[in-house]
Order: C-alpha cells, then structure tokens, then sequence
C-alpha cells in the first residue's frame, strides 16, 4: 500500500523539515565529527535510547517536580517520595521497558533514588526557590546565529545575582576536560545574557553521582569569545549544509557512535544528503524570545 497523499491526490506527502538552530549538543557534535552531526541533525536518523539518558531524563523530571513543591516540603525524605512515581511514568507512558527491562527495574530506581539524594550533598532546596526549571530558550547571537536550549535552573539572589545550574548524572570529567564541560554552560550563559540583558554570576555544574560540581564566573570577555566561536561554527555548519560536504573525524569516540555502518571512515556509506532544511530566522533586534515549555521541541 503506497504512503499519504496530499489532498489533491498529487503524490505522498513529504514531513517539513523545521529550520536549523544551533544548541550546546549539536555545537559539540559538529566540532567532534561534522557527519554525526548531520546525522543527528539534517537526517534526524533515529539512535537507540540508553540507559544511561534516560537515567538522566528521569533524574531531571523528579527535580523539577520537586523545585515546584512549596519550599518548606523539598526535604530529602519528600524528595525520596517522588522517586517512584516518576520511575512508574517512565515506564507505563514512555514505554521504559524497552531500554530498562523489567527485570532491573528495581536497580533503576535506585539509582534514580541515589541521584536525587545527590543533590542534597550539594545543596539545600529547602533553602531557596529557583526562578525556572528546565526553560526552553531561543535567541541569536549579534550576528544572527539561531540559538536554542533547556536551561535546567535559574536561580535569583535577593540582590539580583543569577546563577545558572545544570546537573548532570554522569561521572565529573577528568581535569584536562573541565573547560570542554563548560562549553555547554557559556552557550547557556550567552542565551540568558541575549534575552534578558543580564550575564550570571556564576555558572554551576551539578555531578549527582559522587555530589561534586563546577563553577565559573564570566565575564564580558568570555562571552564575546564565546559569542564569536558560535558564530565561527554555524558558518562552517551552513556552508557544510549548503554543500553537502559534512566530513568524517575520527577519535577514540568512534567506538560509541551508533552510525559507524553509514561513515565512509568505516568502509559504511551515507544516505542520500537530504538537503539542508534551512536555518531558523530569529530577529537579532529582538533577542528576548522565552518560549516557555516546549516539550515538543529537541531537548539536547
């Protein structure tokens, strides 16, 4: 049986294709190997969920419900309390079997458990209430390149100071890579300064597993840096787009990317180029977009 057709009886309708923005994930893909990042990106080739991201979306979906009690509540026990309704949408409404079997269901839990508890060696969220959990952002740079991201949380200080907080459930990364790993909060820092005209004090990095974090303070200078290797990159991801020519680059990462049987570096052959879909058009004169929660759109 042949595919939809359009009203008119023309042929099989063809999904659109949204435009283009650039997020921390996919800035990370491209500077890593431009041909995952068009898999990822332009070809949108469906990767097999692990456990290990949807530890983490388990983890971040507890903590959110949890900044949204009244602050007096947000005590560890209570914490502990939200840990298995959320283990139970995962599995009744986003089909969790299938990358957590049932049989380790009960160990998935406690490492949900044991990473919410995580926080409290951090922290203290009976302390204070953030400004936002997981807000969807878009913005541009001054140039013009589309941006767009989650920011896990903003918190406020009395006297106006904003801290930028993302968690990650993954193990903290050896020395050499700590400023790789705050790439992805500058990028975050940047789309605060560009919506709300105020750079964050402090930028945080929240390690559940072993409750260690990271933090930097930026500065002018380091946005204006920041915001010029964006732009730098996206021009290199258009012209890729544009031309089709998205290069295999090899590394140790090679051994976890789940398209080695399409790269040419693995004697694999990509699908046909697509096309590029497009660049998303934000207005650089009116950088304050907030489009709230938009669960529809790419979380990464």
């Amino acid at each position: 049986m042949g595919g939809a057709e359009d009203a008119g009886g023309t042929g099989p309708v063809v999904p659109e294709r949204k435009p283009l923005a650039l997020s921390a994930s996919r800035a990370s893909d491209f500077q890593r190997c431009p041909l995952q990042y068009r898999f990822r990106a332009v070809d949108r080739i469906p990767e097999p969920k692990t456990r290990a991201q949807v530890l983490g979306t388990v983890v971040h979906s507890v903590l959110e419900e949890l900044y949204g009690l009244e602050q007096s509540e947000r005590a560890p026990q209570r914490a502990a309390q939200l840990v298995p309704g959320a283990v139970e949408r995962f599995y009744d409404v986003e089909g969790g079997a299938e990358v957590v079997p049932l049989a380790g269901r009960d160990e998935f839990q406690s490492d949900v458990a044991a990473m919410v508890a995580g926080l409290y060696g951090v922290e203290d969220p009976q302390r204070f209430s953030p400004a936002s959990c997981e807000q969807y952002l878009v913005t541009a740079t001054s140039a013009g390149t589309p941006l767009h991201g989650y920011l896990d949380r903003v918190d406020l200080a009395p006297t106006g100071e904003v801290r930028v907080v993302d968690y990650k459930t993954g193990k903290p990364p050896h020395p050499r890579f700590q400023d790789q790993a705050m790439f992805q909060m500058r990028f975050y820092a940047l789309m605060y300064q560009r919506i709300h005209g105020v750079l964050p004090a402090q930028l945080k990095l929240i390690y559940l597993k072993n409750g260690s974090w990271l933090t930097l303070t930026p500065d002018l200078a380091t946005m204006v840096e920041t915001e010029s290797t964006l732009d730098a990159l996206w021009t290199e991801i258009e012209e890729a787009g544009r031309t089709g020519d998205f290069r295999p680059r090899t590394s140790k990462l090679c051994g976890w990317c789940d398209h080695q049987a399409l790269c040419p570096a693995f004697g694999g052959t990509p699908p046909e180029y697509p096309g590029w879909p497009g660049s998303r058009v934000v207005p650089v004169d009116a950088p304050n977009l907030l489009a709230g929660d938009q669960r529809t759109e790419e979380r990464s």
